[in-house]
């Protein structure tokens, strides 16, 4: 029958060439190409062929129901986009005719042949190529079932920052249970570092710390600070994650947060994490005052009991006994249906061009030293001044673009560069009344109210220099640069060199992935671009999901955003998870490999090859297994399996060469001479 899920006797194919507006038809003869299959395939099995303008439309998926029931078809063949883009809405409209969805093909003549060439006869000869492969290939696809695996309602996240703390709520608000990881002693990430954010000037902690504070509250969260994930197994709706809590020297259920601990301590440090470097903390500390969860830290390398044996002031002076000295770090094991990894950003090293004197010269800061600099609750309490502590800057240097849109360092654009400078104008103009010269590459305020909040900065008299910045330097050519730092640059607009002559100079440095970003996507079994940020499935389509079913990603993990950009993405992770804990369970492509065990040998070869790690060995048998709910059909397996014991569902052996043959067919039709 037509609309049987398995046909049967000779197969009856449909193919539908899509004009796609002009972006194939502009190339390729589509009439052409849907008459040439009706005519030379149906020996193959071809009974009709269309071409429509947009078949992806409700009128082109409507045509493909009709043909099924009408003419009884029982595969399909679309020639149109990249099955990645529009595949699902094919095999849609079969399964609704009332045929298995997986007799559907598609052939990419868009990406693969409209977009490559301008050159009309060969592109269609391309197509036809690329239809008869797909119709050959069609001939001996099987019905496939979704292969269907329940979803645990419980949620990991990985990374406390904003976009964490969003995703977080969104999940608990709505009655699932949460772990949240965060590798730092609090919740926050740099947000908490900052002293204002743009374009409205809020103060930072005054919209952080409320959203803080409802996490380290809510029944439904587990928070886990001071802790980093060691090791994640299985799959979509059940995985099993181990999470290693590290010693804080605290017992957390004892400790009221009193601090008197850290005003009692001898030891005072430089705070190279929350302070970068600018600010000073004790041996025993809490990050900052709005500190979630609001318990110290221990830090051993500097604390005189680890180093000495002797000291011990803080456990003295404790009123509820909660300093453990011999506490050791505790290792958790949680199950979850789903993860969400949103673990944030390092910052450029601005050594890494030594040109701008970074290091070198004291009064040359980096965009997060000037955060802690002009926060309220910073080493100098809000005072924007030099190293020296007590001189304000008469002029101000604010470089953008350090590390990014450069080929010796990072080609991408930082997104929150411009902003950030125009703030730190703002900030210095407003507190100093200073000289500011702004020196930028190009001014990217593109988001809401960000090119209004330029034109303010530009009427509060700040200058800006349109070129790249080559030096900084402490070296004099006259009187009028002696004890300043030089700004030597091109100025594009002016077309001229400049040397100014500034007191301070604040490099906007980059975003960069996190360092081990490599390791972290390799034991969540997902990838990572040539830049180090987190792969999406799909950049547009699909922004918050990866080629793992059940991970997905948000904030400054994926690249380079602000702030409202990363709690929008932190939003859309949770959605993805609520929606999949609301189906209770969940439909993965049945595309998948298997192992044929009579014929594996075990040699183990194509274990440690799989990316997805889907693939163990069973040391009863002897013998390779693949767990099908992890598998994601990649093929690598297949392609590495020495016995020919590994098969691929849906990309067998007869399909494949079935297809390549197809594709070799001749249709070029010979000149007339």
């Amino acid at each position: 029958m037509a609309n049987s899920k398995t046909p049967s006797g000779k197969p009856r194919i449909g193919v539908y060439v899509c004009h796609c507006g002009t972006n194939i038809a502009g190339v390729v003869d589509v009439e052409d190409v849907a008459n040439w299959s009706a005519e030379e395939l149906k020996d193959i099995g071809v009974v009709l062929s269309r071409d429509n303008k947009f078949m992806c439309s409700s009128q082109g998926q409507e045509l493909i129901e009709s043909d099924i029931k009408e003419f009884g078809l029982n595969r399909v063949v679309v020639a149109a986009c990249s099955p990645h883009l529009h595949e699902k809405t094919f095999r849609g409209a079969c399964e609704r005719a009332g045929m298995n969805p997986f007799f559907c093909e598609m052939a990419s003549i868009r990406e693969q042949v409209s977009w490559v060439t301008k050159d009309k006869k060969k592109a269609t000869e391309k197509s036809k190529s690329m239809v008869a492969g797909a119709v050959n290939r069609v001939v001996y696809h099987e019905a496939l079932e979704p292969i269907k695996v329940p979803i645990n309602p419980t949620t990991l996240i990985v990374g406390g920052g904003i976009a964490g703390i969003q995703a977080a709520l969104e999940i608990a608000n709505t009655g699932h249970e949460v772990y949240l990881v965060e590798r730092e002693p609090s919740i926050g990430g740099h947000m908490a570092q900052f002293d204002k954010t743009f374009p409205t000037l809020d103060c930072s902690a005054c919209i952080l710390t409320p959203r803080m504070s409802e996490v380290g509250m809510h029944p439904n969260i587990n928070l886990l600070t001071w802790s980093e994930v060691e090791n994640v197994d299985g799959f979509v709706g059940n995985f099993d994650v181990t999470i290693r809590k590290k010693s804080r020297c605290v017992i957390e259920e004892d400790c009221t947060g009193c601090g008197i601990c850290v005003q009692k301590c001898p030891i005072t440090v430089i705070d190279d994490e929350f302070g970068v470097g600018i600010g000073t903390r004790k041996a025993i500390y809490t990050p900052f005052d709005q500190a979630i969860p609001n318990y110290p830290v221990l830090d051993k390398e500097n604390c005189t009991y680890f180093i000495k044996g002797t000291c011990r002031a803080c456990e003295k002076f404790c009123a509820t006994n909660a300093i453990d000295f011999e506490q050791q770090d505790e290792i958790i094991n949680v199950t979850v249906g789903n993860i969400i990894l949103a673990t944030g950003y390092d910052l450029f090293d601005a050594r890494k061009m030594p040109n701008y004197g970074y290091g070198r010269y004291p009064n040359v800061f980096t965009s997060m030293e000037f955060e802690r600099l002009c926060n309220a609750a910073g080493p100098t309490n809000g005072e924007i001044v030099l190293r020296d502590g007590v001189t304000a800057p008469k002029s101000v240097a604010i470089v953008h673009c350090v590390g990014s849109r450069d080929k010796n360092h990072n080609n991408y654009c930082s997104a929150i560069c411009c902003m950030q400078s125009l703030k730190f104008a703002h900030i210095v103009y407003e507190r100093t009344g200073a000289e500011i010269h702004n020196f930028y590459i190009d001014i990217r305020t593109t988001a809401k109210n960000y090119d209004e909040f330029y034109q303010r900065v530009l009427d509060e008299g700040t200058l800006f220099v349109r070129g790249k910045v080559a030096e900084i330097t402490d070296v004099p050519q006259n009187e009028a640069e002696e004890g300043k730092l030089i700004v030597q640059a091109e100025d594009t607009l002016a077309g001229l060199q400049r040397r100014i002559p500034v007191d301070m100079v604040i490099l906007s440095v980059g975003l960069e992935p996190k360092g081990d970003s490599d390791e972290v996507a390799h034991q969540f079994g997902i990838s990572c671009s040539s830049n180090g940020w987190f792969t999406e499935k799909h950049p547009k389509l699909d922004p918050v999901s990866t080629m793992t079913e059940g991970i997905f990603i948000a904030g400054c993990a994926t690249g380079p955003k602000d702030i409202p950009a990363s709690v929008s993405q932190g939003s859309a992770a949770a959605a993805r998870v609520i929606s999949y804990i609301e189906m209770g369970e969940l439909e993965l492509e049945p595309v998948r490999a298997s192992v044929i065990e009579e014929i594996c040998s075990g040699c183990k070869i194509c274990n440690d090859l799989c990316p997805y790690n889907a693939i163990i060995f069973i040391e009863d048998k002897q013998v390779t297994e693949i767990n099908e709910a992890l598998c994601q059909g990649c093929g690598t397996c297949v392609a590495a399996c020495p016995a020919g014991a590994i098969v691929g569902t849906g990309f067998s052996n007869e399909q494949i060469l079935a297809q390549i043959e197809g594709l070799m067919m001749d249709f070029s039709v010979p000149e007339v001479v």
